[in-house]
């Protein structure tokens, strides 16, 4: 079935991932300290870490239904574009505030001088809103979301864009825009927020690899996309 296309690999890496994080919350209890609405500091890990897998696996099944079988569009017409970004939206802002929530229910757990910490906090957040800026204003919101899945004979015809953030990474969305998702923890000194932001910032490069650039190969040709793997 074309959309488990690669996703054995998707899993291995899961699993590595998570085995990663296994290790950290039992070596150190830090990453676990703390409540928050009477809810441990662990539950709300565990939120923070299904989030980003229930978001990439929707987007997984989404856009492979759709580029290779076109069932979205042809169950919901002109209206399964958009109710996909929808859930996409909604999946994506909960990445952000669940480990907002974790940073709070943990706070206090990372050993770091604050006006350091401060200090890194505002070094991610400027080049990752400067990314959003550029998405909107060069790369298009419907791109972002993955509308060359649901529009590929359109969207294979239009250039890479070289502007903005784009100027220093093709792949600028995860390059940079996954630094805001550090900022929490670095505020809040939290050490499981932290955690769970690498594991977005790491997770994000599987899908990339295993879902995105084989995808990328069918809509705009091998060639293409080697190229702009190059220019990274």
């Amino acid at each position: 079935m074309k959309v488990l296309q690669q996703q054995h690999w998707h899993l291995l890496s899961l699993m590595i991932l998570l085995g990663g994080i296994g290790l950290c919350v039992t070596w150190d209890s830090d990453f676990l300290r703390g409540e928050l609405g009477g809810v441990s500091t662990a539950i709300w890990l565990v939120i923070a870490i299904l989030t980003p897998i229930l978001h990439q696996i929707y987007v997984l099944v989404c856009w492979r239904l759709e580029l290779f079988y076109n069932r979205i569009s042809a169950a919901l017409g002109t209206d399964g574009f958009k109710l996909y970004k929808a859930g996409f939206a909604i999946l994506f802002v909960l990445r952000l505030l669940t480990i907002i929530i974790l940073a709070i229910s943990n706070s206090n757990s990372l050993n770091l001088n604050t006006v350091l910490a401060y200090l890194l906090a505002g070094i991610l957040f400027i080049p990752s809103v400067y990314l959003f800026y550029s998405v909107k204003k060069y790369f298009g919101m419907d791109r972002a979301f993955g509308i060359d899945h649901f529009d590929p004979d359109r969207l294979k015809e239009v250039p890479f864009v070289r502007k903005g953030m784009f100027k220093y990474s093709s792949n600028a969305m995860y390059t940079f825009g996954f630094l805001i998702l550090w900022v929490p923890g670095l505020l809040l000194l939290s050490k499981a927020a932290i955690l769970a932001a690498l594991f977005n910032h790491v997770y994000i490069w599987v899908h990339y690899f295993f879902t995105e650039a084989p995808d990328m190969k069918v809509i705009y040709g091998t060639e293409a996309v080697r190229l702009t793997i190059l220019v990274e």
